[in-house]
């Protein structure tokens, strides 16, 4: 099985600046490990025992494993999207709870949200790849 040609794009596009991030942060050193761990302990307090590189590692392997899903074309895109759509879901949790992120009383960024506000992309682009008729639409 292979996935629909109408949703090579946004897989493609998505699957690989996602496998990349993965990539990056799987050799991040040890000063990344510890702001990006501050970040999510943050939003996420349950993070806050596990070890940052730890945790660096098992987001890189997320990332890794969100970017392959979106890359291979044995993967079914419902299957695919249901994985970005939970990824990007944890990345606008960190939006909508990190202070300075989002202007006073409001959905909208500041300039230092405006990255990852971007997030919300990728919630769409799964929720897509979600509605999509993988069966109906593989030989088109």
């Amino acid at each position: 099985m292979r996935f629909p040609k109408r949703d090579m794009p946004a897989r493609i596009a998505t699957g690989a600046f996602i496998l990349h991030a993965g990539w990056e942060k799987w050799r991040g050193d040890e000063e990344t490990a510890k702001g990006i761990h501050g970040m999510a302990v943050g939003t996420y307090p349950f993070l806050k025992d596990m070890e940052p590189t730890r945790f660096l590692k098992l987001l890189a392997a997320a990332e890794i494993g969100v970017g392959t899903a979106l890359l291979a074309p044995f993967v079914p895109s419902r299957l695919a999207g249901t994985a970005l759509t939970g990824f990007g879901t944890g990345l606008l949790g960190l939006y909508a709870r990190t202070p300075g992120l989002r202007r006073e009383g409001s959905i909208w960024p500041t300039q230092s949200g405006i990255g990852i506000s971007k997030d919300s992309w990728l919630v769409g682009i799964g929720l897509s790849l979600m509605a999509s008729h993988d069966a109906d639409d593989a030989e088109s």
